[in-house]
């Protein structure tokens, strides 16, 4: 087998969390990273141990040894750089959004459609063994026909109004913020495992912090706690804190969620119940190792993540044995397996379905977070236009 050859565009928070990933499966060689200038590149090249360094992405795309290129930057730039990486001839593996609109987004499901290249967007909680067996239990028919669906994704990092990042500015993340950056993943995990598609949605958002305090130098997500009262200047914030989201599916399922980056003590709590004729199933992404199955005729189960007692299905996403805790780290992992799979083995996208989202499920959750941006601005059952 050989090696794949692949570059990092953006090396924030998440850039080196795809390189160590992709590093895990021993057949992809990170070979290039790229960033806003050569200086900044060089020094990220250094601490990760990347060989080359570029000061843009379109020298990166130039590159004919880079055949994948993962898009890591903040969002407004990932339909330009994916858009060129295409163009290019590079198969791409993008954050979330693809894009900032629906329109933007479907440009770019065409063209890679058009062009054969693998394409991926990061909903990398499908990943993570326990929903890939709710999955199998839900779609199996095993607990009956899915009725109801609840559940939340709460983070505490924005609580404070001196907390600051790039995506609360709708000019670096887009209009919408806690259902754009987290209510898309519990979205797409919800369709992944049910196998059903928001039809309708009704929204109520809400700007906790109207004013923010913004710090006069950039610092990185999840960073920033240890500056003082001068470095912050106050600036007046657009994007929703909070959203609370009634929805209905294809399937006949019908359910709310609700998205909140302002709650104490949650670090990064992505919940759902789902309920269905026969069980319940409820999952916590903050306790990973376990999955609730609720029953009414019988004893509550809580269901480990342990290879030896998972689906044939679910088993192909664990590694450890179980008592040795896989969190997410290997959900990400996982993910870079499947991905690289399908291009290391010269698989055609248009030919087999991939077992991973594609730019065809990041084009839907753009479609879902306008279709919310609506609903919370009339106030309105709002259907979603995929």
């Amino acid at each position: 087998m050989g090696k794949v050859k692949t570059g990092i565009i953006g090396t924030g928070f998440i850039g080196p969390a795809h390189v160590e990933a992709v590093r895990r499966l021993g057949y992809v060689e990170v070979a290039a990273v790229a960033e806003a200038n050569k200086d900044l590149a060089e020094q990220k090249a250094a601490a990760l141990s990347i060989p080359k360094a570029y000061g843009s992405y379109q020298e990166l795309l130039a590159d004919p040894e880079i055949q994948v290129v993962h898009v890591c930057t903040p969002n407004t730039l990932h339909y330009p750089i994916v858009k060129d990486a295409l163009q290019a001839g590079k198969h791409v593996y993008c954050e979330k959004p693809l894009a900032m609109n629906s329109r933007e987004s479907a440009e770019l499901v065409k063209m890679a459609d058009d062009l054969g290249l693998v394409n991926a967007v990061n909903f990398n909680y499908r990943f993570y063994p326990l929903n890939q067996e709710a999955k199998a239990k839900v779609q199996s028919g095993e607990i009956g026909r899915t009725l109801v669906i609840t559940g939340s994704y709460l983070q505490d990092w924005l609580l404070l109004p001196t907390d600051y990042n790039w995506r609360i500015e709708p000019d670096l993340g887009g209009e919408s913020r806690a259902v754009a950056d987290i209510g898309s993943h519990w979205c797409d995990l919800i369709s992944f495992i049910t196998g059903q598609k928001f039809t309708r949605v009704y929204a109520d958002l809400a700007v906790v912090h109207k004013t923010r305090m913004k710090p006069k130098k950039a610092i990185e997500t999840y960073a920033g706690k240890e500056l003082t009262p001068e470095d912050y200047e106050a600036v007046p914030v657009t994007t929703e804190d909070y959203g609370t989201v009634m929805f209905e599916m294809d399937g006949g399922a019908r359910g709310v969620f609700t998205v909140c980056q302002v709650c104490a003590g949650r670090k990064n709590r992505l919940y759902y119940e789902i309920d269905c004729e026969k069980a319940a199933l409820a999952y916590d992404q903050e306790d990973v190792e376990r999955l609730w199955i609720g029953r009414r005729d019988g004893p509550n189960q809580v269901l480990m993540r342990d290879p030896s007692i998972l689906s044939s299905h679910a088993k192909q996403y664990t590694s450890y044995p179980g008592g040795h805790p896989e969190g997410y780290p290997d959900g990400l992992k996982n993910f870079m397996s499947s991905f690289y799979g399908f291009v290391i083995s010269d698989k055609d996208p248009r030919k087999e379905k991939p077992d991973f989202p594609t730019f065809i499920d990041g084009h839907a959750e753009i479609a879902i977070v306008e279709a919310v941006l609506t609903s919370a601005k009339k106030q309105a059952w709002t259907e979603v236009i995929y």
